[in-house]
């Protein structure tokens, strides 16, 4: 059985299904389905892939932030523990390029680190566990609510293009999305909208007019206030004692805020992508590529907003790089190179991810703090840079 006619055979015996349900078995399948576009075995990421993300352009990135996390446990106060917890690690690549960086460059802040993924995906954790095996300072965990249940009181939470992969529900001017099954083919139909998306839209999105479709990422929603729980409640007891957590969340995603829709933008945001290809429609070969919605920071930030979490700033890819690296001139990226052909390869690799030609003006990065004083926790080289006023 294919995963179209595993789908197909779900419509037909429990009628049209939600649009989110759509989306999530064609990105993850389900426990007795063919794998999904995320569960296969074959290599989805890099170039070979349909897709690449920061983490694929250069070990830079992650030596930038490795950077940047050293620098918020140095405002936590140093602590003898802290734990950075990754949303959808993908191939481990982000998590390599911190801990070898920080050891290399911090060794105090190294000794430091419990890294702890999150990743759904069976397959994906079993890759993860192979690569990671020699690190006794690197855990694997099916649920968010799993890593934080190990974690100690100072906690670093990351997540690269996390949410944009997290199914969500469409409408459009004739009601909420449903797909069905006619004739061999996926059509769409459409019923009044459930109380959760009518709420969502409400407060953070606008009525869709005529030939015009909204995201209702309600399953982002519940996922942004499990963090925001699980952030407040207390940590495991140390000493005896037992701590309220805090520490730092950094969301690097494209997306945009409330206003933006206003303004008419980032209406209807579903996109596919096969062979680093726009694809035309999701309900072309489901499994086979790569369906991503656009973040919307506004409804996010209420939710963790929700749990104490205090959003500090909401900036571009390119502002929040700079920021970083501009005291040591970005020598994160050239270090190692001995050749100029290298050098020039390196600077090319570095001009993607921060130049509005590349990813860094499509993506954005959400800063938020969890039980710390807004003006210090704010006080950080990643956030020198902030033009936008903090209107997420």
């Amino acid at each position: 059985m294919t995963l179209r006619e595993y789908i197909e055979n779900e419509i037909r015996t429990c009628g049209p299904i939600l649009f989110s349900r759509y989306m999530e078995l064609c990105l993850y399948g389900a426990p007795d389905s063919p794998p999904g576009f995320y569960t296969r075995v074959r290599e989805q990421f890099g170039k070979s892939g349909d897709f690449y993300t920061s983490s694929d352009v250069h070990a830079v990135f992650g030596r930038l932030l490795a950077r940047q996390f050293e620098e918020m446990w140095r405002v936590l106060g140093s602590p003898v523990q802290i734990d950075i917890i990754e949303l959808g690690p993908g191939r481990g690549f982000f998590a390599q390029d911190v801990l070898d960086w920080a050891a290399k460059k911090y060794p105090e802040f190294s000794q430091a680190i419990c890294y702890r993924m999150v990743e759904t995906s069976a397959p994906l954790r079993d890759r993860l566990q192979q690569k990671f095996a020699a690190n006794d300072n690197v855990t694997l965990h099916d649920t968010v609510e799993s890593a934080f249940a190990s974690a100690g009181r100072h906690v670093l939470v990351f997540g690269n293009e996390f949410f944009d992969a997290l199914p969500i529900e469409v409408l459009d001017h004739r009601g909420e999305l449903r797909i069905g099954v006619e004739d061999g083919r996926f059509v769409e139909c459409f019923i009044p909208p459930s109380r959760e998306v009518t709420d969502y839209i409400q407060r953070f999105a606008v009525r869709p007019d005529e030939h015009q479709r909204v995201d209702a990422p309600l399953i982002a929603q519940a996922y942004m206030d499990r963090i925001g729980k699980a952030l407040g409640a207390p940590a495991k007891p140390l000493g005896g004692e037992i701590d309220v957590r805090r520490g730092y969340c950094v969301f690097i995603d494209y997306g945009y805020v409330q206003e933006e829709m206003f303004a008419g933008r980032h209406l209807g945001t579903v996109t596919c992508f096969r062979r680093h290809t726009i694809a035309d429609s999701p309900y072309e070969a489901p499994g086979e590529q790569d369906i991503t919605v656009h973040v919307n920071f506004t409804a996010l930030a209420a939710a963790a907003r929700a749990h104490g979490l205090e959003p500090l700033a909401w900036l571009t890819q390119a502002q929040f790089l700079m920021g970083i690296g501009e005291e040591s001139q970005f020598a994160e990226a050239f270090e190692g190179c001995l050749l100029p052909q290298e050098h020039a390869k390196r600077a090319l690799q570095l001009k993607h991810l921060i130049t509005p030609e590349g990813m860094g003006e499509s993506f954005h990065v959400l800063v938020m703090a969890a039980d710390l004083d807004k003006a210090k926790a704010a006080q950080l080289s990643g956030l020198k840079f902030v033009r936008r006023s903090n209107n997420v």
